[in-house]
């Protein structure tokens, strides 16, 4: 390439403590390129990015801008020099404006004080620069994930960045707020920015990006033209094997049916929903977003209340809006969002496994610590859980290995059917393939399981069957050997499956 990049890392090594997080690691920015940063969690993704921003100085190696060392002494030296972070969870100031987040520390002046109208003409300016609508003078507060991104790129484009590092920028957001976020992406492209995208997201990566660094074990892998490889030959730099092991599925023979939904229905959310799982079999429940799976799901474990309609376990009809007598039906629910509703962020890894089972670990009025220990340390072991000791709290955890406490949490419980909604999202590719055969091994164990998912090769290489939504009705049953992403997208956007 003729162009020289605009940033540069030459082998830069991070450690903390005997911990070698990166290694020798080398990364070209070049203006106009979209650039991915590919790995496992623990590949040293995230301190490569704050080596970047400036919030750890490297041991060793360098960092170049338009080919001259740097040295950033704190995030504010990289933002001087043009470098600028976007985060999967913003952080504006919620009782502000957009454009006073945009302008904060640098609002535009005259001689009565801040100039309001300059400080409005320029975010939308801004804004109009990115090809994007939003109101200068809407207060942050309420603000989608989406639009509080797009006021952080705002932010970084009047600071004249020239990096914009994008860190999961996508986990949290819709379908649509993707596409947008990617059209943003590409303009950004066309003005020489040069972008460092971070996603666990292959598909996501081979749509946006021109380039690919792949890191293991906080080691350098490989740097390729995205047009060069495949995304079996990326998940074999990032994992060490092929693209077929994360999809581990058992064959099972099919035993009785364990749940059994009936015309379930809750008013202006889902409609005549009927469907039933046998034990050993894994029947995805797939659709777009706003479909209404998730409600079903939480309906039929009954955290919300449905208006119409019935749900058995093991033909025992279960009684509505009882989370209670769910659990004593042999139930299991882990849900969508494991850091608000699946664990409590600031308990201990072995408490957060204890949770849903307390009865089993009480010995008279008391819960008996080590029986609740020896119990959290059986099913760490069993989830292969990479922790460093059980009374850690679980926010220090990968998000992955936070998912597998989650699981822990109801397995302990012995479930008949588990309900998993988006069991892999945010986590990488090697705790996806573990998860998937966990799930695997329950259904072949004799588990029923309902798995939600928004990702469709995880739907087509897990499910036994396919169930459909669209606007709160079941519009089709796919078998395993008919299911492909072109009938699953039609069923899910209301068009007839061929």
């Amino acid at each position: 390439m003729d162009v020289s990049p605009v940033l540069s890392l030459s082998q830069v090594s991070k450690s903390f403590g005997a911990v070698r997080a990166v290694r020798e690691v080398s990364l070209d920015l070049f203006p106009g390129e979209a650039h991915a940063l590919a790995g496992e969690n623990g590949a040293g993704k995230s301190t490569l990015v704050k080596i970047l921003s400036g919030v750890h100085r490297p041991d060793s190696g360098r960092i170049l801008l338009d080919g001259e060392p740097v040295e950033f002494g704190g995030p504010a030296d990289a933002q001087h020099a043009g470098v600028a972070v976007i985060y999967q969870e913003p952080t504006l100031f919620p009782d502000l404006s957009v454009m006073e987040n945009i302008f904060m520390g640098r609002q535009p002046r005259s001689r009565l004080g801040i100039d309001r109208r300059a400080m409005r003409a320029s975010a939308a300016e801004l804004f109009a620069g990115l090809g994007v609508r939003l109101d200068p003078d809407q207060p942050a507060r309420g603000l989608s994930i989406a639009d509080q991104q797009l006021v952080e790129i705002a932010k970084a484009l009047s600071l004249r960045a020239r990096v914009l590092v994008m860190d999961e920028p996508t986990a949290a957001l819709s379908g649509k707020e993707v596409a947008r976020l990617f059209g943003v992406a590409r303009t950004l492209r066309e003005q020489g920015c040069a972008l460092l995208f971070i996603s666990h997201r292959l598909e996501e990566m081979f749509e946006l990006c021109q380039r690919v660094t792949t890191l293991r074990d906080g080691a350098f892998v490989a740097s390729d033209l995205i047009a060069d490889i495949s995304a079996d030959d990326l998940v074999r730099r990032m994992v060490g094997r092929d693209l077929e092991a994360l999809f581990p599925k058992q064959e099972t023979d099919t035993g009785e049916v364990a749940l059994q939904v009936r015309r379930l229905t809750r008013e202006g959310v889902f409609t005549d929903v009927s469907f039933e799982v046998r034990r050993g079999e894994i029947v995805a429940l797939a659709g777009l977003v706003g479909a209404g799976r998730s409600e079903v799901a939480r309906a039929v474990f009954g955290i919300d209340r449905w208006d119409a309609g019935s749900v058995e376990v093991d033909g025992r009809r279960l009684r509505p809006a009882s989370p209670t007598a769910a659990m004593a039906a042999g139930l299991a629910l882990v849900p969508e969002d494991r850091r608000q509703q699946g664990l409590v962020m600031d308990l201990s890894i072995e408490r957060n496994i204890g949770l849903a089972g307390l009865a089993s670990v009480r010995r008279g009025p008391l819960i008996s610590r080590p029986a609740e220990r020896e119990r959290a340390r059986d099913w760490a072991v069993r989830l292969r859980l990479k922790f460093g000791r059980l009374t850690d709290p679980v926010n220090v955890l990968s998000g992955g290995n936070q998912q597998k406490v989650v699981l822990a949490k109801w397995l302990a419980r012995k479930p008949s059917v588990l309900i998993v909604d988006e069991p892999t999202r945010g986590i990488d590719v090697g705790t996806k393939a573990e998860v998937h055969r966990l799930l695997s091994e329950l259904a072949a164990g004799g588990v029923a399981v309902l798995m939600i998912s928004s990702e469709l090769p995880e739907v087509l290489g897990m499910a036994d069957r396919v169930l459909v939504m669209h606007e709160g009705r079941l519009v089709a049953e796919i078998g395993r050997a008919e299911a492909t992403e072109e009938s699953v997208m039609a069923a899910a956007t209301g068009r007839s499956v061929a």
